[in-house]
């Protein structure tokens, strides 16, 4: 893991797309504002491991048996 320090109004650049700017600053914590391409989804990282446990239900057995039934 890369760590950096950064300030009020700082940001820093991934892949030449993706600025990370902060945006503020109280206690502990800290608002960033994220520009990316449309193509490139941003998620909260507990809304993220949420949708690959719902992903990985989905394509169980029992998912797969709720799709036949769906499907008929």
């Amino acid at each position: 893991m890369l760590a950096l320090s950064r300030k009020k109004n700082e940001a820093l650049v991934i892949n030449n797309n993706i600025e990370i700017t902060v945006l503020e600053i109280k206690g502990e914590q800290v608002k960033l504002g994220i520009s990316a391409p449309k193509e490139v989804p941003v998620y909260r990282k507990e809304v993220y491991v949420q949708i690959q446990e719902a992903n990985k239900e989905a394509v169980s057995v029992d998912g797969l048996e709720a799709l036949k039934n769906l499907l008929g």
